[in-house]
C-alpha cells in the first residue's frame, strides 16, 4: 500500500532515489545511467552530481565520481 505518504504522484513506476544520497529524485534533473560494470540503471541527484559524490551500483558495488 501507499498509505503514509504524502506525496500524490499518479506515476506507479519503481521510485528513483539517488544512488550517492537517498533522495527521491522524481522530479528534479537528476541523472540516470547505466553503471559502467553491469548496467544496472543507476540515478544521482543534481546536487550529489555537482559535488561528485561517490556512488556504489546497488547490483555489482561498482564505485565511481
Amino acid at each position: 500500500g501507499r498509505e503514509g505518504r504524502c506525496m500524490s504522484t499518479t506515476d506507479d513506476r519503481e521510485t528513483r532515489s539517488c544512488v550517492s544520497c537517498g533522495l527521491n529524485i522524481a522530479g528534479t534533473n537528476a541523472a540516470a545511467f547505466k553503471c559502467p560494470d553491469c548496467g544496472q540503471q543507476i540515478y544521482r541527484c543534481a546536487k550529489c552530481r555537482k559535488q561528485s559524490n561517490l556512488y556504489e551500483c546497488p547490483d555489482c558495488g561498482f564505485t565511481g565520481p
